[in-house]
């Protein structure tokens, strides 16, 4: 289990420090968009500047919101939430709108000064040993299984969903098998095939396919995931027909008739793409297929932004970077014989699938602070599922079903 910060023990995080200049160009920068955007600000003193009629931001603590804002750009706004400085009746709506308007936030003389906080992604966090993507992992999803447990449904599945339109307020769980038989049909999964999962999570898509009639091995650098994915295999009765290995997927050997990976490839990081990639091409039997189920950003933005080190890389998903659909094609392309065939849009389904995560998780928050994490903790979850809610809601971030296999 990672061990969990105590109250007022994050590190540089309670104290903004002082610089007079970048807090007074933060806040000329603020006032002047949201002076541009629907949405407001509200004073300490309860005065209001911007659109009433849209999403507040309050300022709770001014100078130091301003400062972290003007000394580390986004990720000092996420750092701002996580302490208190500012505060939202409608968080959610707040960073819709900023995402919305991202390209209009900083004029654009200013957006070389990124250069001056954004150092780019730390090396020890994208070296290529396993025993770094192994730390990675560990940082996020040996956080406890017990907080999963709290706000996900009984499949206990980390990804996004896929609903039924014609079935409102869908349980999230029939929701979440329907993503998985996607996967799996994508696949072609069936009875009889051996089947390599890269991405275990807690092990409910290998348990679907062992439903099949499929033999699975599926890999994962958790630990604490593995043995719940064991326990949750056995209770399932198909553990017989599962394999959980806790091992890096460069390390995998073996001939296997499909392979699928859910929401895994975003913590390869680019300059590994091409590896991942070759290693599923030399896995995957004559005529096999490969289901990937990833997120995914425009690939101008992508481009625009994969060297940046952000909130979330400091916060949640150390290593990372989410690919476009582009860049799939085009490494797939250059360094296997494997292409897309069918693809869906799943994004929006995304959007749906946070909401309900953060409104169980807000809900079962005083039972989050009784597994031991603290309020800054469970403000930064809260921060993270809003801002990626906000993300597939306005489309910055998609997410997509594919069907990989050789022409």
């Amino acid at each position: 289990m990672v061990p969990r910060p105590a109250e007022g023990v994050w590190p540089g995080l309670q104290d903004p420090g002082e610089n007079r200049l970048r807090m007074t160009v933060a806040r000329g920068l603020v006032r002047a968009a949201v002076r541009r955007l629907p949405m407001h600000l509200v004073w300490p003193d309860g005065s209001l500047e911007g659109d009433p009629s849209g999403p507040g931001l309050r300022l709770i603590r001014p100078e130091a919101f301003f400062t972290r804002l003007g000394r580390a750009g986004l990720i000092g706004f996420g750092e701002g939430w996580m302490v208190g400085d500012w505060d939202s009746d409608d968080l959610v709506g707040v960073l819709r709108t900023l995402t919305d308007h991202v390209e209009e936030l900083v004029p654009r003389p200013l957006r070389n000064l990124r250069r001056c906080y954004d150092r780019g992604q730390p090396r020890e966090e994208v070296a290529a040993d396993p025993s770094v993507s192994q730390e990675n992992v560990h940082r996020h999803y040996d956080l406890s299984n017990d907080l999963f447990a709290l706000f996900l449904d009984e499949s206990m599945m980390y990804s996004a969903a896929w609903f039924d339109p014609a079935r409102p307020g869908e349980p999230l769980v029939d929701a979440q098998h329907r993503k998985i038989d996607g996967i799996l049909d994508l696949a072609g999964v069936r009875a009889g095939q051996h089947v390599l999962e890269i991405g275990t999570g807690w092990g409910e898509a290998a348990i679907r396919a062992a439903r099949r009639g499929a033999r699975v091995t599926t890999l994962t650098l958790s630990v604490e995931q593995a043995e719940l994915a064991r326990l949750r295999a056995e209770r399932a009765g198909v553990s017989d027909r599962i394999t959980i290995d806790v091992r890096d997927y460069r390390e995998a050997t073996g001939e296997y008739d499909a392979v699928i990976s859910i929401e895994m490839i975003e913590a390869v990081g680019e300059r590994f793409w091409p590896e991942y990639f070759r290693t599923v091409d030399r896995l995957l039997a004559p005529g096999g297929r490969f289901g990937l189920q990833s997120i995914t950003m425009p690939h101008h933005r992508l481009r625009a932004t994969k060297s940046s080190y952000t909130w979330i890389h400091k916060y949640i998903f150390p290593g990372g970077l989410i690919p476009s659909l582009e860049a799939i094609d085009e490494t797939l392309a250059e360094h296997t014989t494997m292409r897309v065939g069918e693809r869906r849009s799943i994004g929006l389904d995304y959007a749906e699938t946070l909401h309900r995560w953060r409104d169980t998780f807000l809900a079962r928050a005083p039972e989050v602070r009784a597994l031991g994490f603290d309020e800054t903790f469970v403000r930064m979850w809260d921060f993270y599922l809003a801002y990626s809610e906000a993300g597939f809601a306005t489309g910055y971030l998609d997410d997509y079903q594919l069907a990989i296999a050789r022409p």
